[in-house]
């Protein structure tokens, strides 16, 4: 009786997983589909979204060969470089000075505050610093998209770095004042190294969201400056041009990359320090 239960029920589990994988299957078909359409058709030879005629690079050549669109790209790595970097900065030292923080309900209204940033709508973000911006009388162009850029990228890496501080034990900052370590030291000789990983995490997903963001920074560029983000709306509005398959590919690919990066770093931060000395 009781193997044919069991049998009753490994049948049931094998049906479910099986279901769930047909449905998760489903889902990233969806997702992807479109993104491996317009990739598809950026080799097209024929010009056009249908009819496939034969496989070319033309596209790509197009692209390199673009010296405004190459000028854009420089301009949107600069930006997204420059905006990672100060919002790591500052996103760790928010993350540690929330987490030195005991009191229960301060500490609660600064999480909320942090984590509004980031649900809030990019058009309500790009509008306030429109607003912003042209009240206190900053020129919109390379340094509004870079505040902006900035600000929304600070809660990301706070995001990031602070779940690291929480798994670090107290008793490794206790032992290291015990030995005559000084503040300094104990910053940067116990509590970086612990949370580096965190501190990567949080620079490529800032990174990865400052190369992708449209919303805010179609608000904030000015006349003459521009982003592949607010570059690729405008052409896309003027006609349909395989250029931009070829593009918006080159773009997916690094975004792609930046993932890549973000988790194996992530996994190398997790991984015990066992494993790392028997490397």
């Amino acid at each position: 009786m009781s193997d044919v239960v069991s049998k009753g029920r490994t049948g049931r589990s094998r049906s479910r997983w099986k279901w769930s994988n047909l449905y998760l299957i489903a889902v990233f078909a969806v997702l992807y589909s479109p993104i491996f359409y317009l990739m598809l058709y950026s080799f097209n030879s024929g010009g056009a979204m249908h009819d496939f005629e034969g496989f070319t690079l033309d596209w790509y050549k197009e692209v390199f060969a673009d010296t405004r669109l190459l000028i854009i790209v420089l301009n949107t790595l600069v930006i997204a470089l420059l905006s990672s970097a100060i919002s790591t900065i500052i996103g760790v030292l928010g993350a540690l000075a929330i987490q030195q923080i005991r009191r229960r309900r301060p500490r609660n209204t600064l999480l909320a505050l942090n984590n509004v940033l980031i649900v809030s709508p990019d058009v309500i973000i790009g509008a306030s610093f429109l607003i912003l911006f042209t009240m206190i009388g900053i020129k919109l162009g390379f340094v509004s998209v870079l505040l902006a850029h900035i600000a929304f990228s600070v809660p990301i890496v706070v995001i990031m770095v602070l779940p690291k501080l929480e798994e670090m034990s107290s008793t490794w900052i206790d032992a290291a004042r015990d030995l005559g370590a000084s503040r300094t030291d104990v910053l940067t000789k116990v509590m970086l190294p612990y949370i580096r990983p965190g501190i990567f995490a949080g620079f490529f997903m800032a990174l990865t969201y400052s190369l992708d963001d449209f919303a805010v920074t179609f608000f904030v560029t000015g006349n003459g400056y521009s982003t592949l983000a607010v570059e690729i709306y405008s052409r896309a509005r003027q006609g349909i041009s395989l250029s931009i398959n070829a593009l918006s590919t080159l773009i997916f690919l690094f975004t792609v990359l930046l993932v890549i990066g973000y988790y194996y770093i992530n996994q190398r931060g997790n991984r015990p320090p066992g494993m790392e000395a028997q490397r």
